[in-house]
Protein backbone atom coordinates (compact mmCIF):
# COMPACT_ATOMS: atom_id res chain seq x y z
CA UNK A 1 0.00 0.00 0.00
CA UNK A 2 2.52 2.81 0.99
CA UNK A 3 4.79 2.36 -2.59
CA UNK A 4 0.88 3.32 -3.95
CA UNK A 5 1.14 6.47 -1.66
CA UNK A 6 3.70 8.74 -2.28
CA UNK A 7 3.52 12.44 -0.49
CA UNK A 8 5.82 15.04 0.85
CA UNK A 9 4.45 14.07 4.04
CA UNK A 10 4.49 9.99 4.09
CA UNK A 11 8.20 8.67 4.60
CA UNK A 12 9.31 7.08 1.55
CA UNK A 13 10.21 3.85 0.21
CA UNK A 14 13.13 3.51 -0.90
CA UNK A 15 13.97 0.05 -1.35
CA UNK A 16 12.77 -3.58 -0.78
CA UNK A 17 14.65 -6.98 -1.00
CA UNK A 18 12.59 -10.78 -0.27
CA UNK A 19 15.12 -13.25 -0.90
CA UNK A 20 16.25 -16.01 1.36
CA UNK A 21 12.66 -16.17 3.63
CA UNK A 22 14.03 -12.44 4.92
CA UNK A 23 12.54 -9.47 3.51
CA UNK A 24 14.32 -6.04 4.00
CA UNK A 25 12.31 -2.77 3.92
CA UNK A 26 14.27 0.40 3.69
CA UNK A 27 12.97 3.58 4.34
CA UNK A 28 14.10 6.85 4.25
CA UNK A 29 16.38 8.60 7.16
CA UNK A 30 14.09 10.79 9.34
CA UNK A 31 17.28 12.94 11.02
CA UNK A 32 15.24 14.41 14.18
CA UNK A 33 13.47 10.95 15.09
CA UNK A 34 9.70 10.73 16.35
CA UNK A 35 7.88 13.49 17.70
CA UNK A 36 7.54 11.51 20.88
CA UNK A 37 11.11 11.91 21.58
CA UNK A 38 10.57 15.73 21.60
CA UNK A 39 8.14 16.05 23.48
CA UNK A 40 8.68 14.38 26.87
CA UNK A 41 11.92 12.44 28.76
CA UNK A 42 13.90 15.50 27.55
CA UNK A 43 16.44 15.14 30.20
CA UNK A 44 16.67 19.16 30.01
CA UNK A 45 18.26 18.75 26.65
CA UNK A 46 17.20 22.34 24.55
CA UNK A 47 18.20 20.91 21.10
CA UNK A 48 15.20 18.19 21.22
CA UNK A 49 12.26 21.45 22.58
CA UNK A 50 9.84 22.31 20.00
CA UNK A 51 8.88 25.86 19.85
CA UNK A 52 5.14 26.75 19.70
CA UNK A 53 5.67 27.93 16.00
CA UNK A 54 7.53 24.30 15.64
CA UNK A 55 4.24 21.97 17.14
CA UNK A 56 1.71 23.98 14.87
CA UNK A 57 3.97 23.42 11.86
CA UNK A 58 4.07 19.35 12.53
CA UNK A 59 1.12 19.29 13.25
CA UNK A 60 0.19 20.83 9.84
CA UNK A 61 2.50 18.43 7.99
CA UNK A 62 1.07 15.16 9.84
CA UNK A 63 -2.54 16.28 9.00
CA UNK A 64 -1.35 17.14 5.47
CA UNK A 65 0.27 13.75 5.12
CA UNK A 66 -2.71 11.97 7.05
CA UNK A 67 -5.50 14.01 4.56
CA UNK A 68 -4.17 12.64 1.62
CA UNK A 69 -4.51 9.12 3.01
CA UNK A 70 -7.91 9.80 3.45
CA UNK A 71 -8.46 11.55 -0.21
CA UNK A 72 -6.06 10.97 -2.49
CA UNK A 73 -7.43 8.16 -4.07
CA UNK A 74 -10.86 6.34 -5.13
CA UNK A 75 -11.08 4.85 -1.74
CA UNK A 76 -9.28 6.20 1.71
CA UNK A 77 -6.27 4.32 3.36
CA UNK A 78 -6.99 4.72 6.58
CA UNK A 79 -3.61 4.28 8.98
CA UNK A 80 -4.89 2.38 12.11
CA UNK A 81 -2.02 3.02 13.85
CA UNK A 82 -1.85 7.03 14.39
CA UNK A 83 0.64 8.09 17.22
CA UNK A 84 3.43 10.32 18.28
CA UNK A 85 5.69 7.67 17.79
CA UNK A 86 4.46 7.36 14.06
CA UNK A 87 5.31 11.04 13.12
CA UNK A 88 9.04 11.25 11.87
CA UNK A 89 10.75 14.50 11.33
CA UNK A 90 13.25 15.53 8.70
CA UNK A 91 16.50 17.27 8.99
CA UNK A 92 14.51 20.47 9.35
CA UNK A 93 11.76 19.05 11.20
CA UNK A 94 9.15 18.68 8.70
CA UNK A 95 6.79 16.34 9.37
CA UNK A 96 6.48 13.05 8.21
CA UNK A 97 3.52 9.83 8.78
CA UNK A 98 5.31 6.68 8.88
CA UNK A 99 4.61 2.70 9.63
CA UNK A 100 1.74 1.62 7.57
CA UNK A 101 1.95 -1.77 8.77
CA UNK A 102 -1.46 -1.99 10.30
CA UNK A 103 -3.02 0.68 7.57
CA UNK A 104 -6.47 -0.60 6.06
CA UNK A 105 -8.44 0.46 2.39
CA UNK A 106 -11.30 2.11 3.87
CA UNK A 107 -15.15 1.34 3.34
CA UNK A 108 -16.68 1.54 -0.36
CA UNK A 109 -18.94 4.21 -1.43
CA UNK A 110 -21.88 2.61 -0.45
CA UNK A 111 -20.89 1.70 2.96
CA UNK A 112 -20.09 3.44 5.99
CA UNK A 113 -17.43 1.86 7.55
CA UNK A 114 -14.94 -1.32 7.50
CA UNK A 115 -15.61 -4.11 9.99
CA UNK A 116 -12.52 -5.57 11.53
CA UNK A 117 -10.30 -6.85 14.52
CA UNK A 118 -9.10 -4.30 16.54
CA UNK A 119 -5.29 -3.43 15.88
CA UNK A 120 -3.30 -0.10 17.41
CA UNK A 121 -1.73 1.35 20.06
CA UNK A 122 -3.65 1.72 23.72
CA UNK A 123 -4.28 5.40 24.53
CA UNK A 124 -4.91 6.61 20.54
CA UNK A 125 -7.74 3.67 19.84
CA UNK A 126 -11.04 5.48 18.51
CA UNK A 127 -13.75 4.38 21.45
CA UNK A 128 -16.59 3.53 18.65
CA UNK A 129 -13.51 1.25 16.58
CA UNK A 130 -12.76 -0.19 19.66
CA UNK A 131 -16.16 -1.43 20.95
CA UNK A 132 -17.72 -2.43 17.39
CA UNK A 133 -15.03 -3.09 15.80
CA UNK A 134 -16.19 -0.20 13.01
CA UNK A 135 -13.51 1.26 11.47
CA UNK A 136 -13.41 4.49 9.35
CA UNK A 137 -11.12 7.84 9.02
CA UNK A 138 -12.51 9.46 11.64
CA UNK A 139 -10.90 6.53 13.73
CA UNK A 140 -7.83 8.26 12.38
CA UNK A 141 -9.16 12.09 13.53
CA UNK A 142 -9.36 10.55 16.61
CA UNK A 143 -5.71 9.35 17.52
CA UNK A 144 -4.47 12.12 15.76
CA UNK A 145 -6.80 14.23 18.33
CA UNK A 146 -4.95 12.29 21.43
CA UNK A 147 -1.41 13.39 19.30
CA UNK A 148 -2.74 17.09 19.84
CA UNK A 149 -3.18 16.88 23.33
CA UNK A 150 0.35 15.58 23.21
CA UNK A 151 1.83 18.37 21.83
CA UNK A 152 -0.43 21.08 23.96
CA UNK A 153 1.13 19.68 27.10
CA UNK A 154 4.03 17.61 26.76
CA UNK A 155 3.02 14.44 28.13
CA UNK A 156 2.46 10.79 27.38
CA UNK A 157 -0.67 9.74 26.56
CA UNK A 158 -0.60 6.87 29.90
CA UNK A 159 1.85 7.30 32.63
CA UNK A 160 1.98 4.51 34.72
CA UNK A 161 3.72 6.85 37.52
CA UNK A 162 0.62 8.48 38.06
CA UNK A 163 -2.92 7.27 39.49
CA UNK A 164 -5.35 6.13 37.06
CA UNK A 165 -6.90 9.65 37.24
CA UNK A 166 -4.68 11.26 36.40
CA UNK A 167 -2.88 9.44 33.49
CA UNK A 168 -3.00 11.97 31.15
CA UNK A 169 -3.88 15.06 33.28
CA UNK A 170 -1.12 17.23 33.78
CA UNK A 171 -1.55 17.81 37.63
CA UNK A 172 -0.79 21.91 36.60
CA UNK A 173 -3.83 22.07 35.08
CA UNK A 174 -5.53 21.25 38.23
CA UNK A 175 -9.23 22.95 38.83
CA UNK A 176 -9.31 24.41 35.17
CA UNK A 177 -10.18 20.79 33.78
CA UNK A 178 -13.57 20.97 31.47
CA UNK A 179 -14.19 17.65 30.45
CA UNK A 180 -16.77 19.05 28.33
CA UNK A 181 -13.90 20.07 25.81
CA UNK A 182 -12.26 16.84 26.20
CA UNK A 183 -15.32 15.41 24.82
CA UNK A 184 -15.93 17.58 22.21
CA UNK A 185 -12.20 16.91 20.51
CA UNK A 186 -12.28 13.29 20.81
CA UNK A 187 -16.07 12.87 19.83
CA UNK A 188 -17.61 9.35 21.35
CA UNK A 189 -19.17 9.00 17.89
CA UNK A 190 -17.27 9.81 14.64
CA UNK A 191 -20.14 11.68 13.40
CA UNK A 192 -19.32 14.05 16.17
CA UNK A 193 -15.62 14.30 14.88
CA UNK A 194 -14.19 16.42 12.10
CA UNK A 195 -12.81 15.48 8.80
CA UNK A 196 -8.56 15.41 8.63
CA UNK A 197 -9.41 18.06 6.27
CA UNK A 198 -11.50 20.54 8.31
CA UNK A 199 -8.47 19.75 10.92
CA UNK A 200 -6.16 20.99 7.95
CA UNK A 201 -7.79 23.96 7.25
CA UNK A 202 -8.05 25.19 10.57
CA UNK A 203 -4.49 24.27 11.47
CA UNK A 204 -3.04 25.67 8.84
CA UNK A 205 -5.21 29.22 9.29
CA UNK A 206 -3.72 29.17 13.27
CA UNK A 207 0.23 28.77 11.35
CA UNK A 208 -0.74 31.66 9.27
CA UNK A 209 -1.94 33.91 11.82
CA UNK A 210 1.08 32.59 14.18
CA UNK A 211 3.43 33.65 11.47
CA UNK A 212 1.74 37.26 11.08
CA UNK A 213 1.95 38.19 14.44
CA UNK A 214 5.27 36.89 15.00
CA UNK A 215 6.41 39.22 12.64
CA UNK A 216 4.57 41.95 13.87
CA UNK A 217 4.99 41.55 17.90
CA UNK A 218 8.43 39.87 17.85
CA UNK A 219 6.77 36.98 19.95
CA UNK A 220 8.75 33.86 21.55
CA UNK A 221 8.06 30.51 20.35
CA UNK A 222 8.18 29.36 23.69
CA UNK A 223 4.55 27.42 24.58
CA UNK A 224 4.68 29.53 27.78
CA UNK A 225 5.30 32.88 25.81
CA UNK A 226 2.87 35.62 26.08
CA UNK A 227 3.14 39.67 24.89
CA UNK A 228 0.85 42.16 26.34
CA UNK A 229 -1.25 43.42 23.92
CA UNK A 230 -0.05 41.18 21.33
CA UNK A 231 -2.93 39.29 19.46
CA UNK A 232 -0.51 36.21 19.00
CA UNK A 233 -2.19 32.51 19.63
CA UNK A 234 -1.08 30.58 22.65
CA UNK A 235 -1.13 26.89 22.67
CA UNK A 236 -4.62 26.84 24.14
CA UNK A 237 -5.88 27.76 20.66
CA UNK A 238 -4.94 24.57 18.99
CA UNK A 239 -7.68 23.19 21.69
CA UNK A 240 -10.43 25.62 19.44
CA UNK A 241 -9.22 23.29 16.41
CA UNK A 242 -9.06 19.60 18.72
CA UNK A 243 -12.77 20.38 19.66
CA UNK A 244 -13.50 21.91 16.61
CA UNK A 245 -15.37 25.32 17.71
CA UNK A 246 -15.60 27.27 14.49
CA UNK A 247 -12.98 29.80 14.21
CA UNK A 248 -15.64 32.60 13.39
CA UNK A 249 -17.00 32.44 16.67
CA UNK A 250 -13.73 33.91 17.70
CA UNK A 251 -12.52 37.05 17.96
CA UNK A 252 -8.72 38.05 17.20
CA UNK A 253 -6.53 37.85 19.81
CA UNK A 254 -9.03 36.25 22.55
CA UNK A 255 -8.26 33.60 24.74
CA UNK A 256 -10.57 30.56 25.60
CA UNK A 257 -9.33 30.88 29.35
CA UNK A 258 -8.91 28.40 31.35
CA UNK A 259 -9.09 25.83 28.47
CA UNK A 260 -8.04 22.15 29.31
CA UNK A 261 -8.76 18.23 29.28
CA UNK A 262 -10.27 15.67 31.08
CA UNK A 263 -9.19 12.23 31.94
CA UNK A 264 -8.77 9.57 29.12
CA UNK A 265 -10.51 6.42 31.21
CA UNK A 266 -13.72 9.57 31.10
CA UNK A 267 -14.22 9.42 27.08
Amino acid sequence: MLPQSRHRHLVSLIGLCDENSEMIIVYEFMEKGTLKNHLYDLDDDDSKKLSWRQRLEICVGATTGLHYLHTGSARAVIHRDVKSANILLDESFMAKVADFGLSKTGPDLDQTHVSTAVKGSFGYLDPEYLTRQQLTEKSDVYSFGVVMLEVLYGRPVIDPSLPREEEILDPFLEGKVKNEEMKKCLGQNGSERPTMGDLLWNLEFLLQVQAKDEKAAMVDDDLEASVAGSNALVPEDLMVVVANIPLKDLKAGTSMGNVSYGVMSAC
